[in-house]
């Protein structure tokens, strides 16, 4: 299918979640995830109406810059080495996996602007999932209060990949608490209004849930080897 069809049926799915639980689709940002797909694959998301484009690695990144340059609002949506900050910081719009002070720092010496992050919550506890501990993150965000370069825009986490709905909404429901407790805390620069969270196999829960970013990847672009 092309990346317009999947859209449409996808767009399909997020307005009826919100009309089950009274939300605006438009509070919706369809992140298409193209780490797997090429560049034209990634041409054709934004021939489609896409907007935003996301990648976990930062040659992916680089590549699919070169290409398409600054048109799409970039996001980098894995885990990042503070080693290589200074290879993306200019080039992208959003980090979603700030996760530890040594990357704060490395981003608020290498920014040139703000920078708009999500601090990547591991909500599940899983070992293979990157992120802090619930009981850590504000905690950590009150140590970012002093750097001018980061901007929290929200949290972000991964689901268990798994079939049980309740497992899923307990994971999203549990960051749709923390993201509220910490907006509560008015930290100038940490508005923390947003969720990204919803992946492929999940966003639908993810829109009912809160999320206000979803990352599409398969279900979107597809993959291609």
């Amino acid at each position: 299918m092309t990346v317009r069809d999947n859209l449409a049926i996808i767009r399909e799915n997020i307005e009826a979640a919100c009309q089950r639980v009274g939300r605006n689709p438009a509070d919706i940002r369809i992140v298409a995830v193209t780490k797997y797909v090429s560049v034209e694959r990634a041409k054709e998301a934004l021939e489609a109406g896409i907007t935003d484009l996301g990648e976990n690695r930062d040659d992916g990144l680089l590549q699919k810059y070169e290409a398409l340059g600054s048109e799409p609002t970039w996001h980098f949506i894995g885990t990042l080495q503070s080693r290589k900050v200074k290879n993306i910081i200019d080039k992208v719009d959003y980090i979603h996996s700030l996760d530890r002070m040594s990357l704060a720092k490395e981003i608020e010496k290498r920014a040139t602007k703000r920078m708009k992050c999500f601090v990547q919550v591991n909500v599940s506890g899983e070992a293979t999932k990157h992120g802090l501990a619930k009981e850590e993150v504000i905690p950590f965000i009150e140590q970012l209060r002093d750097f001018s370069r980061i901007e929290v825009v929200g949290l972000m986490t991964m689901a268990p990949y798994t079939d049980d709905e309740s497992v899923l909404r307990a994971c999203f429901r549990q960051l749709k608490l923390l993201q509220e407790n910490v907006q509560a805390l008015h930290i100038p620069n940490a508005p923390c209004t947003e969720l990204s969270m919803g992946m492929s196999n999940d966003y639908v829960i993810a829109v009912e849930e809160g999320a206000t970013f979803i990352r599409l990847g398969t279900s979107l672009v597809g993959k291609e080897f």
